[in-house]
């Protein structure tokens, strides 16, 4: 086989010196970037694999992640093409072991659709015939050279991707790709088998698209190219929008001119060029519209029968001038005269893949694990880099393109983001970005309200525009959970405004309308039923035999009430805030059935529906335990703590707790709050090992847009936010010996450390002790306002249950005594490490020993 070569000249125009593709290896096995694709150098980054969660034999059991590259919240991320991506389908899924192109996705969740993509596909036309020109999706894939033994053996990382293909013709294609929040960067180095052959590009602009979870649906987007061979460039739009027939009806026209524009800006000059459209190739057409429709560039080939072709391809909501200035903005044009402290020249993909790739440093590298294998680590910094993808960007320097009215906004330090899985994120990847990325929140909030004033209404599943996904306005807690923790930088009066309708204006057509999931043709979903029976005297529920998941909007609905409460009392609204208190604590209740012991569902005429009617992505088993904001009257209504925590086992050992859907993700933390610590404590690491690992199928379930990830990072650190909008966290049990956050907004003379220190956590389940500065924490439960600008916690670990968060009675109940060894311990003594330590620890406590500051942590 030809030798493998890539180029290290980063002026890109000479082939003279090479070296042989052998990239270095993790030490779990993974390919690292080159060495001049590691700068700056970072072993945090270094442990993200991308290919955590994108595999799985169904939709709903894989993550639904691609291995793409681009910055944090990046506008337009890019990935290898292994398979045509639609509503249940990404992108890239690594059980294919054909690469169909390097696509510009924009596909925020696996059950959500595509917006304006396009490909770059490179290929080789025997003799340069351009009917030899490979654009079918079918036809177009090029298999993984030998060297890859299975797929995903690529060179995967945030910043950087590359693969070698076999071009089908007997030669190779070396791939690289890099990209900016706007831009994408792809290097291809043709190695041909014969010096008559010819290289080209191929961009699919309009191709044919699915618009459901069936592929059999589709329809032809239309696509408009124009190319200019004396700039080198190839510009156009897709008006692909797979989530259209889901549009709410109001918005349904201006959402219709929605365009996802891009200029592809070439370093070679082209050969010769043309478009394909419906099939027919047309040399030497500059300019086409319709579809299917793309267009191509040969390259010539060099008396060596290598070639090398660059290009960078602005991406735009607003025009293809904005694409081509947010190239010259992002990844202008290679300057000789221009290199960055690392010498690395602008413009080159280097520049490129090393601009990219400290963004990822500047976050990752604020956060250090002691304690950790290279697995857990790869755990750890890839559920983090998950948390900072969505929403995305949609704004462009200065102005953004909204949906909802058709206009070019602009004006300075506009916002605007899409890919709002506001159901699945407001239970704790919103809480972890308050944390970890409080610079974004207030540009997230000011992104919502733009979307209330030209809507009419927050965002429930925003996806360029609303999509009416999954219920309830949870938009309602994130808006109250950012005032509760402080955020500041937007206007809290129209936030005011917007979160008041959510809780009392119905939508349109409210009493007749059943909104199914995904529903078509219909208005702003909303709180359906607000008004046919929710928000009606002598109910109080949402009905079942008017509207689709009543059960689980009911208990939705009463969450987002409580989080209004809190967002009412926080800016002195009294009289509102009691009226959505009281609805808030009493609706959920309106759907205990005393006889079964559960929440079901009813019909406007208050009788039962069914225990199996209602409910979203759960079932009465999860949604039994889904009162997060007022668990004392629900564990009343269990008959107290002892028949709570009985309910909570059964719950867990009958196989009922579901963690690959967010319904379960706090109900392993209610042991805590009911006198059961331990419980929580082993549950939540019998939880971590089951449903998280760092292979392809290493989430349980669909990440949501960070959610997953979420619940992984916090209960790592010992803690989860069971009610977001309460600024508490509940204890659990920290996963590793020591964590340590610079948190956001830190100084050298300001420091903000948050500092969890638990030796033995990775193997002592139980917690003896918590202390916060230290201060004994005397139950389960820590305050943000402890942690928000830097703390100390230290967790004094166990391998026995120890009193500290646990009833008598409950635990003399379910037959467990003090003392009682960690069942992985059962069989064997006691660690002699846990022993003396212990030891040591009452020693100090026996001389009333102060905990060491900070520093000496």
């Amino acid at each position: 086989m030809v030798a493998r070569t890539i180029l290290v000249s980063a002026l890109l125009s000479s082939l003279t010196e090479a070296y042989i593709f052998s990239p270095d290896k993790t030490p779990t096995g993974r390919f690292l970037p080159f060495p001049r694709h590691r700068i700056p150098e970072s072993e945090n980054v270094d442990h993200v694999n991308l290919l955590i969660g994108n595999g799985g034999d169904t939709p709903n059991g894989s993550g639904g992640m691609i291995p793409s590259t681009g910055p944090p919240f990046a506008m337009t991320r890019w990935v290898a093409q292994t398979q045509e991506n639609y509503v249940s389908a990404t992108p890239y899924n690594v059980t294919r072991s054909k690469i169909h192109g390097f696509q510009a996705t924009r596909q925020p969740a696996i059950w959500m659709g595509e917006s304006g993509s396009i490909a770059v596909v490179p290929g080789v036309a025997l003799e340069g015939n351009a009917a030899g020109i490979e654009w079918e999706f079918d036809k177009r894939g090029l298999p993984l050279d030998d060297s890859f033994r299975v797929p995903g053996e690529e060179i995967i990382s945030p910043a950087y991707y590359a693969i070698e293909l076999s071009d089908g013709k007997n030669g190779q294609i070396l791939a690289e790709q890099s990209s900016t929040s706007r831009v994408g960067h792809l290097r291809f180095r043709f190695n041909l088998d014969k010096s008559i052959d010819s290289p080209y590009i191929y961009l699919d602009v309009a191709r044919p698209s699915i618009t459901s979870s069936n592929p059999v649906n589709k329809t032809q987007p239309t696509g408009f190219v124009t190319i200019s061979p004396e700039q080198n460039e190839i510009c156009g739009f897709s008006s692909e929008r797979q989530d259209d027939i889901i549009t709410p009806t109001s918005s349904r026209k201006t959402a219709d001119t929605f365009h996802g524009f891009f200029c592809a800006r070439f370093s070679t000059k082209f050969a010769w060029h043309g478009v394909i459209k419906e099939g027919e190739v047309l040399r030497g057409v500059n300019h086409a519209e319709g579809g299917p429709l793309g267009a191509y560039a040969f390259f010539p080939p060099s008396g060596t029968k290598l070639a090398l072709v660059s290009v960078r391809v602005g991406t735009s909501f607003i025009s293809i001038d904005q694409a081509r200035q947010n190239i010259d903005l992002e990844i202008p044009d290679v300057n000789p005269e221009i290199s960055d402290a690392n010498g690395l020249m602008v413009g080159t993909l280097e520049h490129t893949a090393a601009h990219t790739r400290r963004e990822w440093v500047e976050k990752l590298n604020r956060i250090q694990i002691g304690g950790a294998t290279d697995a857990e680590k790869e755990i750890f910094y890839t559920a983090v880099a998950r948390t900072l993808q969505y929403p995305s960007e949609q704004a462009e320097y200065g102005k953004y393109w909204s949906g909802y009215d058709g206009k070019v906004h602009e004006g300075e330090g506009v916002e605007s983001y899409t890919g709002y899985s506001v159901w699945d994120t407001f239970r704790a990847a919103w809480g972890w970005q308050i944390l970890f990325a409080p610079e974004r929140v207030p540009g997230f909030i000011n992104s919502m309200l733009a979307d209330f004033k030209e809507s009419g209404w927050l965002p429930m599943w925003k996806n360029i525009v609303e999509t009416n996904i999954m219920v309830g306005t949870h938009a309602d807690s994130l808006i109250a959970e950012a005032v509760k923790k402080g955020i500041t930088g937007f206007d809290r009066d129209l936030a005011w405004q917007a979160v008041w309708k959510d809780a009392t204006v119905a939508p349109k057509d409210d009493a007749t309308t059943q909104y199914d999931d995904r529903e078509e043709g219909v208005d702003y979903e909303v709180r359906a039923g607000l008004s046919s029976s929710y928000a009606v005297e002598g109910k109080g529920w949402v009905a079942d035999d008017l509207h689709s998941e009543s059960a689980s909007r009911t208990l939705d609905y009463a969450y987002d009430d409580y989080a209004a409460y809190v967002l009412a009392h926080e800016l002195g609204k009294t009289k509102e805030a009691q009226f959505l208190l009281e609805r808030s604590k009493s609706a959920p209740f309106t759907l205990w059935n005393d006889k079964t012991g559960f929440f079901e569902a009813r019909n406007a005429d208050g009788s039962w529906a069914g225990e199996d009617r209602g409910w979203t992505e759960g079932d009465k088993w999860a949604y039994s335990f889904d009162v997060v904001h007022d668990i004392p009257q629900l564990i009343e209504k269990r008959g107290g703590n002892v028949a709570f925590v009985k309910s909570l086992e059964e719950h867990f050992n009958s196989g009922h707790n579901d963690h690959s859907n967010e319904p379960s993700h706090h109900i392993p933390y209610l042991y805590a709050l009911s006198g059961a610590a331990w419980k929580t404590q082993e549950r939540v690491r019998e939880i971590a090992r089951a449903n998280y690992n760092n292979t392809p199928t290493g989430l349980s379930g669909n990440e949501d847009c960070g959610q997953m990830s979420a619940w992984y990072l916090f209960s790592a650190l010992g803690f989860y936010p069971v009610n977001p909008v309460s600024g508490e966290y509940v204890i659990g049990s920290p996963l590793f010996n020591r964590i340590e956050i610079d948190l956001p907004g830190s100084t050298p003379s300001d420091p903000k450390k948050l500092i969890v220190v638990s030796v033995g956590g990775p193997r002592l389940p139980y917690v003896k002790s918590v202390q916060v500065n230290g201060v004994y924490l005397d139950k389960p439960v820590l305050k943000h306002e402890q942690i928000k600008d830097g703390a100390v916690i230290v967790f004094s670990m166990s391998p026995i249950i120890e009193e500290w968060g646990n009833d008598a009675d409950v635990m003399r109940e379910l037959d467990v005594n003090l003392g009682q060894l960690a069942p992985e311990f059962v069989a064997e003594e006691p660690p002699k490490e846990a022993v003396q330590k212990e030891k040591v620890a009452e020693q100090r406590r026996a001389k009333q020993e102060v905990i060491p500051d900070r520093s000496e942590l």
